[in-house]
């Protein structure tokens, strides 16, 4: 039968991700084959240079639950190896994508390349595929705001704490997931008691430092309730490791090594070092405000 397929690392399943696998869908259906994406477990960098650390956009679990939720017949994980890394374009298209997944279609990404060092271009994948019988097909890219979405935009504008146009490229508000831990307690002093997140995957980007308009689930149950944010090292009472510290509003119960997920919606404000806890309350009393008029829009 064999599959129309694309393939890349897909960090994110951005909106210019979608569009990409919007046309694999059209192309499979045109040709009645279905569709499949072929994507890696870790970062090619990651694998080729060991002090490489990427910051992931989305861990290899969300990213296969965002892709499940494209429209793909068949989402494909694959291990990154130095092996896989050492293939040629030639080669990875002979033995991975013909003979491992009997891939008939591939339609490559607008900026796509892959093999060894990345040699190779689209012009070289068409006169391969041609000899080992698999058609080659260049995607559209989508431009937003008059600019190409890349994960490596997405990431920029997070680590500066643009979370509207995050938003505008992902196509959904950006998540953070972890373990509540035990912290220092300040925020029950304050009358904000937070639950302190371990987040799971070291390799996730965390966003700029400051205060956020949040939705928070615990242990996965699918309930969303409004919350607070800070990331950042709370400079009001010394130096501390960054941390990321979620207040849920009207929650009481105890979270301590329950699983939190943490839905960032707006970024309400930087973090700053305040004269007097009491300053810092008064300053968190007003961020609730605001984040419960943002929340309840």
């Amino acid at each position: 039968m064999g599959y129309c397929a694309t393939i890349g690392f897909f960090d994110g399943v951005h909106k210019g991700h979608r569009y990409l696998i919007k046309q694999v869908n059209e192309v499979a259906q045109q040709r009645g084959l279905p569709s499949m994406v072929i994507t890696f477990e870790s970062h090619p960098r990651e694998v080729l240079h060991s002090t490489f650390c990427p910051q992931l956009l989305s861990t290899p679990e969300e990213k296969m639950a965002l892709l499940a939720k494209t429209g793909i017949d068949r989402p494909v994980m694959l291990p990154f190896t130095p092996q896989l890394a050492a293939l040629s374009a030639r080669d990875f298209m002979q033995q991975v994508l013909k003979e491992q997944w009997n891939v008939r279609v591939l339609v490559i990404g607008y900026d796509n390349r892959f093999g060894h060092n990345r040699s190779e271009g689209f012009d070289d994948y068409v006169a391969y595929g041609r000899e080992m019988g698999i058609e080659v097909i260049h995607a559209r890219a989508l431009q937003v705001e008059q600019l190409n979405i890349s994960s490596s935009m997405v990431r920029s504008v997070l680590q500066e704490g643009e979370l509207q146009m995050a938003y505008t490229c992902l196509g959904y508000h950006y998540t953070l997931s972890g373990t509540v831990i035990h912290g220092e307690h300040v925020g029950t002093t304050l009358g904000f008691p937070t639950a302190n997140m371990q987040v799971n995957d070291p390799r996730k980007l965390i966003p700029a430092k400051g205060v956020y308009a949040v939705r928070a689930m615990i242990d996965g149950n699918g309930r969303w309730l409004p919350g607070m944010t800070n990331i950042g090292t709370r400079p009001t009472y010394g130096h501390h490791a960054a941390g990321i510290e979620t207040h849920i509003f009207d929650c009481h119960d105890d979270l301590y090594g329950h699983e939190l997920t943490v839905c960032l919606v707006q970024r309400l404000r930087d973090e700053r070092k305040f004269r007097t806890p009491a300053e810092l309350e008064l300053q968190l009393q007003s961020d609730a405000r605001e984040a419960k008029q943002i929340l309840n829009q």
